[in-house]
């Protein structure tokens, strides 16, 4: 008798561990610790609330252990952009629950004056700059050399699209690419005549949260609606719009169809996995 009462208290106390189990958010290494906790920790506490079990945000180290992460399915909801959406829900089983409106596209554009790069073909061997792989950015331009042999070289930038700018302003034989609505309203006019556009990628649909399959479906219900639907779901999310929003007003549904085929971006490529 002894022994079946210690049997189930053995039981139950390893479901009550596993139930204290922290799912774990995350997002790409796009700022330091200190930004990432203010953009995140919101949306973790929301949904500690939400859910009835802790939320636990967690901050990559790099690009390099957010790929390792992701591979090892070590995350249960993740904010980031299409081509990551896409891959986890072919091969993690990820669902969309929300995603920004609008749609993600780039320009390849190279210097008006420069005598040697006056189309796209003219690129093999030559620099062009742009944010560090595996930015949407950069693989959504690279996507268009399908040919490795005519590969141009790419120069990585940390730092956000003004960066890549200020590379590519001070090298007259390159090219760079920049996110459509950073060339449209963050580039001067006289920046904008000084430029050729070579290419526009294909537009993709913008970034969106996933959840993994070990939240269930009423869960995965209930955290769609309590972020989009809710005064305190908004609010957990006002920092990320903010900052990746542009002048959108919220968040909106999203559905798997929306992402079908982005996950190609990083798969057999040579920035991919």
């Amino acid at each position: 008798m002894w022994k079946s009462v210690v049997a189930g208290l053995w039981l139950l106390s390893i479901i009550a561990v596993a139930a204290a189990k922290p799912l774990i958010l995350s997002a790409p290494p796009r700022e330091n610790l200190e930004k990432g906790i203010e953009q995140y920790q919101p949306i973790a506490d929301f949904l500690t609330n939400l859910l009835g079990k802790p939320v636990e945000y967690q901050h990559p180290d790099s690009w390099l252990s957010y790929q390792r992460d992701m591979r090892a399915d070590k995350y249960d909801i993740v904010f980031d952009g299409p081509h990551f959406v896409s891959w986890r829900i072919k091969h993690l089983g990820h669902n969309a629950l929300i995603k920004l409106p609008g749609k993600l596209q780039f320009y390849l554009v190279s210097h008006k004056n420069d005598p040697d790069i006056k189309t796209s073909n003219d690129l093999i061997g030559k620099r062009i700059y742009g944010i560090l792989p595996p930015n949407l950015s950069t693989l959504s331009i690279l996507a268009h050399f399908s040919n490795p042999v005519r590969q141009p070289i790419i120069r990585g930038i940390r730092g956000g699209m003004w960066k890549v700018y200020a590379a590519f302003k001070q090298d007259q034989n390159s090219a760079a690419i920049f996110r459509t609505t950073f060339y449209s309203k963050k580039l001067t006019q006289e920046d904008r005549q000084q430029m050729n556009i070579l290419y526009t990628s294909e537009p993709l649909t913008n970034q969106a949260i996933t959840v993994s399959k070990r939240i269930n479906k009423a869960q995965q219900k209930k955290i769609r609606y309590g972020l989009l639907k809710t005064k305190a779901g908004r609010m957990a999310l006002k920092r990320i719009l903010k900052r990746f929003g542009g002048k959108a007003k919220g968040f909106i549904s999203a559905s798997n169809s929306d992402y079908k085929g982005d996950n190609f971006l990083l798969e057999g490529v040579i920035f991919g996995w």
